[in-house]
């Protein structure tokens, strides 16, 4: 089977910890673990989140007395790439040895008239209680929005149209390599009327982008693996219900968080009704058990 694997942000930088450089290696080492005995029977891409990273980043670049202008999203969208990419390139190679694993810097198309712009939705950086969120917002010029108790910063988060290099991958996948791409959902892009690319300060959803991902590379499954076990009907309210089969139409009668469940709920969905293939959203290490059905949400076009 040709699997993508997207891994939640929140799985490489979990809310409470440091945001040190050991932390998240340790992290990315936890989730190659869960990861790396589908290798042995699969093909293998792997897509990962970025948000509590760039926004790390992005509160560094703004604080750098030396930089006259704080660096753009897609900027740091491409350093976090770079640095999660290889923790795992890393971390997967010492796991197969033998075995070929690249990470790839991509780009992902989006529109430049997306309607997101001028609604920020995307969660990005720590969190913070509301005193000090609202300061900053102020400070800033943040667009903040509560996520759960907390507070964060979001951004424009434009829908995915294509992985730029989805041709370079799928070169890859036929060599047999294990894949690294689709950081963070991509480097954001836009294309000019003179054809030319050009960043654009947005991120975008990496579930989304995965999704749009596994399409285009006629992936069998897609998995989105994060730190709760299933999708929940009902989170949060008096009668809480793990949902472990369904199908795309009856998932979307649900309702989900926009910041956190929603967009993993609509990747799938669209991937499934796209391909009529399987897709799950579960824990990072219920990985293998989440592919032969035994954890996880499951969901297929007729629900079994």
């Amino acid at each position: 089977m040709r699997i993508v694997i997207a891994i939640g942000g929140n799985a490489l930088l979990q809310r409470g910890q440091r945001p040190d450089a050991e932390v998240q290696r340790t992290n990315a080492l936890r989730a190659v673990r869960a990861l790396a005995p589908l290798a042995a029977d699969h093909e293998l891409v792997v897509t990962h989140g970025n948000g509590p990273q760039v926004g790390m980043l992005a509160l560094e670049s703004a604080a750098d007395p030396a930089l006259e202008v704080p660096y753009p999203l897609d900027v740091l969208g491409a350093q976090t790439q770079g640095m999660i990419g290889y923790w795992l390139l890393q971390a997967l190679q010492n796991a197969l040895p033998g075995r070929q694993v690249v990470a790839v810097l991509d780009q992902t198309l989006v529109a430049a008239d997306d309607p997101a712009f001028q609604s920020p939705e995307k969660f990005v950086g720590p969190v913070y209680d509301g005193p000090t969120a609202h300061q900053l917002a102020i400070d800033r010029g943040w667009h903040i929005a509560p996520d759960g108790e907390y507070w964060r910063r979001v951004v424009p988060s434009p829908q995915p149209q294509r992985i730029v290099e989805t041709r370079i991958l799928r070169s890859l996948l036929y060599t047999g390599a294990v894949v690294v791409c689709a950081g963070g959902g991509g480097v954001p892009v836009v294309r000019g009327e003179d054809g030319r690319l050009s960043g654009v300060e947005a991120v975008v959803d990496k579930d989304l982008a995965t999704a749009v991902l596994a399409e285009a590379l006629d992936a069998d499954a897609l998995l989105l693996l994060t730190d709760v076990p299933a999708v929940v009907r009902d989170f949060g309210g008096p009668d809480p219900e793990p949902i472990s089969r369904t199908t795309p139409a009856a998932l979307r009668r649900e309702r989900f968080a926009a910041g956190s469940m929603g967009p993993k709920v609509e990747a799938v969905c669209r991937f499934v009704e796209m391909t009529g293939n399987i897709a799950a959203i579960g824990a990072l290490d219920d990985a293998a058990d989440i592919l032969t059905g035994k954890a996880g949400t499951i969901i297929t076009p007729s629900g079994t």
